[in-house]
């Protein structure tokens, strides 16, 4: 009888959860306290199917997945500009596109971009589903793009991926056109103006990139950063 009783008592809780998650807009973009078993319970609600999720220090905050044109393009000419310069440069790395990093029952993040790069390039198999970062180490480099969210990537979210562990972590500021770039080292933070992890790479040069994109197409500015990165 007592089981049934408990039974009870956590079907409520969760129908309560269910209530509070699905009938009010507090819960998006915004941190919330609440237990990783509640925070799992939002996993697979058809309401957050396209959302974006981070859990640390006991609260969730849950991002819906941003539609707009501005962030969309910030997004693409980083990312392909990442790639451009790593293939000019001959840097062994794997791009992984909102992919979940998890360690159960602390923490979560689900950043825009992240990036395996030299040694690391290869530690996560091809088949892997949310990343457990138990069995698998950070990325070396991570990316925020915040257009509405850039308070929040350069607070709480900064000291998450601290704890993370990851050796870089960028936010593409996309009202502002700039990239805070910052190294990571002993769960500090430090603002730095190049790469380490991607050896050479200014950081400017990529906001020059985003300026050029307010301007011209992006195959133009895809033009100007193989020569960028040629040059150099």
């Amino acid at each position: 009888m007592i089981n049934i009783v408990k039974g009870i008592i956590v079907n409520i809780q969760l129908l309560l959860l269910k209530m509070i998650t699905t009938e009010t807009k507090i819960i998006t973009d915004s941190w919330i306290s609440l237990t990783w078993d509640e925070f799992s319970q939002l996993w697979d609600d058809s309401i957050y199917k396209k959302a974006k999720f981070y859990y640390y220090n006991q609260k969730v905050r849950i991002e819906m997945t941003p539609l707009g044109n501005d962030h969309a393009s910030d997004h693409s000419i980083i990312n392909h500009a990442i790639y451009l310069y790593a293939a000019i440069k001959n840097i062994p790395f794997n791009g992984l596109d909102a992919c979940s990093y998890r360690k159960v029952g602390v923490k979560e993040a689900q950043p825009d971009l992240s990036f395996y790069i030299g040694d690391n390039v290869d530690v996560v198999p091809y088949g892997t589903g949310v990343i457990d970062l138990t069995i698998y180490p950070s990325p070396n480099l991570v990316i925020e793009v915040a257009n509405t969210s850039l308070a929040d990537d350069k607070g709480e979210k900064r000291l998450l991926y601290e704890d993370c562990g990851v050796e870089e972590y960028w936010i593409v500021d996309v009202k502002n056109v700039n990239i805070i770039a910052f190294k990571i080292e002993d769960k500090g933070s430090k603002r730095i103006t190049q790469s380490l992890v991607l050896p050479g790479l200014e950081i400017n040069s990529l906001v020059q990139a985003l300026q050029k994109s307010r301007e011209t197409n992006h195959s133009e500015v895809s033009r100007w950063l193989l020569q960028q990165f040629q040059s150099n």
